[in-house]
């Protein structure tokens, strides 16, 4: 595009992204910019008014909004999920899509482990009890709070086999752990002694450990319900770090309080912000965390950068990571 440079680009939610420790000098580069840290839905007209480009993290573009929006050639959404987005009425309007499909593996495979491994040995609890004085007061030179879990030996079942799961999977594997998958597509399977793929059900009765690392389409929403995690053993974990709808809040809730599984650890829930009212916040061993797997730094930057990059070549028309 020849015009590229003095197209208006706006930014309707760029807080979370960079909330001060990054900077937008690089997009700035590429056309007239306009960041706001938070956008509602009703103020997407009027801030997107004349803009060719617009970039969203967590701001719907329905296709209302889109057909009122002539000027708009392009989104860019600041995430891998882009559910966020009618892309069928945007391809309609001949507006390109992109998403940001690779920043985040290392930091959610981490965070996913930082989780499971504040199940297995509750470290801040404890840590919290030293400084309240309980361990200078024990009559013993050691104590715990929380049965203490090994995880070698055990097994991890992880629904989703890309970037991600497999990250987690490699790492699951170096703790001694055998793993298993469930993914649509079967191919390419690790040489981790004793991998297999398996179903849904079976991997729900057979793993220690069950992590979610897939994408949220309609025939998943709500797969980890009442009847899956009945299938699961007593002392099984339940990470999630993908998406909240792929769990029934409630059934989670229940299970964790009636002990049908031993814990869960969640960075996402099925609504964000949560209700106060969240059973989950409440529930039994259950561990929670503002959705932040994908927030280090390191992986914001490469999520910018990335963002920058589809920019400019949508601008320079090589358009990359369309959706």
């Amino acid at each position: 595009m020849a015009d590229g440079k003095r197209m208006k680009i706006v930014v309707l939610d760029g807080y979370a992204l960079n909330p001060g420790d990054l900077s937008w000098d690089d997009l700035g580069r590429c056309g007239e910019v306009e960041v706001h840290d938070r956008t509602r839905e009703d103020q997407v007209l009027e801030r997107s008014a004349g803009a060719g480009l617009l970039l969203t993290n967590k701001t719907p573009l329905s296709a209302a909004t889109l057909r009122g929006l002539p000027d708009l050639r392009y989104i860019g959404v600041l995430a891998t999920g882009y559910n966020i987005v009618d892309t069928a009425a945007a391809r309609q309007g001949g507006v390109t899509v992109t998403n940001i499909p690779t920043y985040g593996t290392s930091s959610v495979a981490q965070f996913a482990f930082a989780l499971l491994l504040e199940l297995c040995h509750h470290v801040g609890l404890h840590g919290e009890a030293v400084r309240q004085g309980e361990w200078t007061r024990s009559a013993d030179w050691s104590f715990w709070k929380t049965p203490l879990i090994e995880l070698s030996g055990k097994t991890m079942g992880i629904v989703g086999f890309g970037r991600i799961g497999r990250q987690t999977g490699a790492i699951a594997a170096a703790m001694g752990m055998r793993v298993i998958a469930h993914d649509a597509v079967k191919q390419n399977p690790p040489d981790y002694e004793g991998f297999r793929w398996a179903s849904l059900d079976e991997l729900a009765a057979e793993s220690d450990v069950v992590s979610l690392h897939c994408p949220l389409f309609a025939e998943n929403k709500g797969m980890i319900n009442r009847e899956r995690l009945g299938r699961m053993k007593k002392n099984a974990l339940l990470l999630n770090t993908s998406r909240g709808p792929l769990v029934v809040d409630q059934d989670l809730a229940d299970a964790l309080n009636e002990g049908v599984i031993a814990g869960a650890g969640l960075d996402v829930l099925s609504a964000e912000p949560p209700l106060a009212s969240n059973p989950l916040l409440s529930a039994r061993n259950c561990i929670v965390t503002p959705h932040i797997a994908w927030a280090t730094r390191e992986a914001r930057k490469r999520l910018l950068d990335l963002a920058v990059d589809n920019v400019r070549n949508f601008l320079a028309g090589r358009t990359q990571n369309a959706v």
